[in-house]
């Protein structure tokens, strides 16, 4: 698929299969292009039966994850991609041990998210997390906006059941949502005295879509699309 003077974007997909469609329709929709052609050429392996991450990451065992990650990883590599994207924040638990055995760069989702909100407000102010059980539990985001002096907020574990109820019972089981659950948990991160709010999800990247969430709400996943556009040299909208 390498073409002279183009770049390929590999993504690894699947996790779960909504998201990555979204993932794939923001970068289409993100790039500047005025015919088929100045589209950025793309691998998309959407590998759906990969095991759940944060079963993985509750389990204490993520070997079977981490190695079909790589195999995907080593599969995009050899298919001719010069970058990884992988629309699936709690799986950036492997990201660093992953790319020890990859040639080619993966695009860190949680860097690219945290410079990006960084670079937007500064530090010293609160930003709140809103993510799987496995990205809460793994500390991604926390410990990277720590770095960047950047204060996090986490919802209560009642809050945080919302979260994974609009999760599972929701976008992947593509059942509809009662709003009264995003509203109890935007009041808690509001009166904690955040500035905006991180989804840190790819279902609850969706889930903004569907339901046209504010400004109050960054997406992570948005963030990785337009970083894959700029470093396979396409040029953003």
């Amino acid at each position: 698929m390498r073409e002279k003077g183009q770049k390929v974007l590999g993504i690894i997909g699947g996790m779960g299969p909504r998201a990555t469609q979204l993932f794939y329709k923001m970068i289409v929709d993100k790039t500047e292009a005025h015919s088929d052609q100045e589209h950025l050429n793309m691998i998309v392996l959407n590998h759906a039966s990969m095991p759940d991450r944060t079963a993985a990451i509750k389990s204490g065992d993520v070997e079977e994850l981490y190695h079909k990650l790589l195999h995907d990883a080593k599969f995009l590599e050899v298919g001719g991609a010069d970058y990884i994207a992988i629309p699936c924040n709690t799986s950036h638990l492997l990201v660093d041990r992953l790319q020890k055995n990859l040639k080619i760069p993966i695009i860190n989702m949680v860097k690219e998210a945290a410079m990006s909100i960084y670079c937007r407000y500064g530090e010293n102010f609160k930003l709140g997390i809103l993510a799987s059980d496995g990205t809460i539990k793994t500390k991604l985001y926390q410990n990277e906006c720590k770095a960047l002096g950047i204060k996090t907020v986490v919802p209560s574990e009642k809050n945080q059941a919302r979260v994974m109820k609009i999760i599972y019972e929701g976008v992947k089981a593509e059942k509809s949502v009662d709003m009264r659950e995003l509203y109890e948990i935007e009041k808690e991160m509001k009166e904690a005295g955040c500035k905006c709010v991180l989804l840190a999800s790819g279902e609850l990247s969706c889930f903004k879509e569907i339901n046209r969430l504010s400004d109050f709400y960054i997406d992570a996943m948005e963030v990785l699309a337009e970083r894959a556009i700029v470093l396979c040299e396409k040029t953003l909208k």
